[in-house]
């Protein structure tokens, strides 16, 4: 029987606020533990909560990313459980009337379009952060003991819920990482994985290939890699069909992945909505924005990841591995536009950018490098030496920055002068010319740089291809 994944995301996004959700308190992530709180996030008797304006407004921004309708009311709910980091015994979240409903999210790729259901994205409270003393990598299990650090409880958070619409781990994967490059382009949230901004939750079953049926499911809890999130679902897919082709049933459970050796230990039963016991906040009002907010926010969306990724696909005529590339850094896509705007081949600009410009992004930023005198040094890069060509991209964000500088740094193209510098390094490597000779054409590299080497990265490469084709085929 051929088997097909199901798997629906839970996406946990902090907002980069200055303070927390429902205080005052500084949102701080570094700083020694249990230096940020007060009554309202450590829950004494007699503190209210009062909404932050801030995170409301970023929570409806990313609706309008995830093409979500936005409700003309939404309502803060008590999710009620008992865990050490959360010391109100509830968590102050949204159930059945969230902010953002409705949504889909397309993520452009080689073979089409794959669109993502948005089941909906609601705002809450973060509980505290547990410090686990003595487990392998910090996690529960095998540990001596456990810590809490308050500083976290009360930061807002986004809670991203799609609908069971992916079908692999690699689809997983992409849809994560698209989600995320939007997230951070909005600005409203750097959804760093290392200190726990961007973390998800991945619910996985099987059903038989055809079959319209949603079976039990199990979840993944707290993943902060996309790789491990792949490797997690893979491992869940192997599991349950040997669970199922046995005979057996699968359990609806919570599972903790662990990495290093690939395995999941469960950790509780599954719950269900009824297991919180939700109810709405009597501390806080409904929420109702402002139809001219929601407008606003509408109209300050930026180009999105996933349009532009597309638009140079579709319009540029990129391969989807390049656009890919090229898409993951916002100065790189405009570098391109400026650049293929003055006359070079999309393909030609392309490689120019991630084989030089973007590798040095680092040091040239945040100053922009200057693309009108990049044009003239792309046109010239044949007849230049590529060190001068690493030179003017080195020097390309600089005050004064011209081509003209490096125009006069030609590339040998004189095959007088080549050929006997071609000669000697043929000479010198017999064995892979015979290998050459021989079917293994990816030595051809070897040559060039070897001939490179030698003439201090001066000779013109594409001539250097040239002539040792016509000296290795003869």
């Amino acid at each position: 029987m051929s088997w097909e994944t199901v798997v629906g995301l839970e996406i946990h996004v902090h907002l980069k606020t200055r303070t927390k959700m429902f205080c005052r308190c500084e949102v701080a992530y570094f700083d020694p533990p249990n230096t940020h709180t007060c009554p309202v996030c450590l829950a004494f008797p007699g503190a209210l909560p009062v909404p932050n304006r801030q995170a409301v407004e970023w929570t409806i921004l990313l609706g309008h990313a995830l093409g979500c309708q936005i409700p003309e009311r939404a309502i803060f709910h008590r999710k009620n459980y008992f865990y050490p980091d959360n010391p109100k015994g509830y968590q102050i979240s949204q159930y059945d009337q969230p902010l953002c409903v409705n949504g889909s999210f397309e993520v452009p790729g080689a073979d089409g379009d794959h669109v993502v259901g948005i089941e909906r994205a609601h705002l809450e409270e973060d509980a505290a952060k547990t410090i686990h003393v003595g487990g392998a990598e910090g996690r529960i299990h095998g540990a001596e003991h456990s810590l809490v650090d308050f500083n976290r409880s009360g930061t807002p958070l986004v809670e991203i819920v799609t609908k069971p619409d992916i079908r692999s781990p690699d689809e997983a994967k992409a849809f994560l990482q698209l989600l995320r490059q939007t997230i951070v382009e909005l600005g409203i949230s750097d959804a760093e994985m290392e200190k726990g901004s961007l973390r998800f939750d991945v619910n996985v079953s099987v059903r038989p290939e055809g079959s319209a049926e949603l079976r039990t499911r199990t979840e993944l809890k707290n993943m902060n890699s996309f790789n491990f999130a792949a490797k997690g679902i893979e491992r869940e897919m192997r599991r349950q069909i040997e669970i199922y082709e046995s005979g057996g049933q699968v359990v609806q459970e919570t599972l903790h992945f662990d990495p290093g050796n690939e395995s999941a230990p469960p950790l509780r039963s599954k719950e269900e909505a009824q297991d919180y016991r939700y109810f709405p906040e009597p501390d806080l009002v409904p929420l109702e924005p402002v139809a001219a907010v929601v407008e606003r926010l509408r109209e300050e969306l930026p180009e999105l990841p996933a349009a532009r990724l597309r638009r140079l696909i579709e319009q540029r005529g990129l391969s989807p591995r390049d656009a890919d590339a090229l898409n993951a850094d916002v100065l790189a896509v405009k570098l391109f536009e400026a650049i293929h705007a003055a006359g070079i081949p999309a393909s030609e600009t392309a490689a120019f950018l991630l084989n030089y410009l973007m590798p040095r992004f680092e040091d040239l930023t945040p100053v922009v490098p200057n693309a009108n005198e990049l044009v003239k040094v792309l046109r010239e890069r044949a007849r230049l030496t590529r060190d001068a060509v690493e030179q003017a991209v080195a020097t390309s964000a600089s005050p004064g920055f011209s081509a003209a500088d490096f125009m006069g740094l030609k590339a040998v193209d004189d095959i007088l002068e080549l050929d006997p510098v071609i000669d000697r390094i043929l000479s010198a490597n017999e064995s892979q010319v015979a290998d050459y000779r021989g079917g293994k054409e990816g030595l051809l590299g070897f040559f060039v740089g070897q001939v490179m080497k030698e003439t201090g990265g001066k000779a013109n490469p594409t001539v250097v291809n040239e002539r040792l084709r016509e000296r290795l085929s003869a």
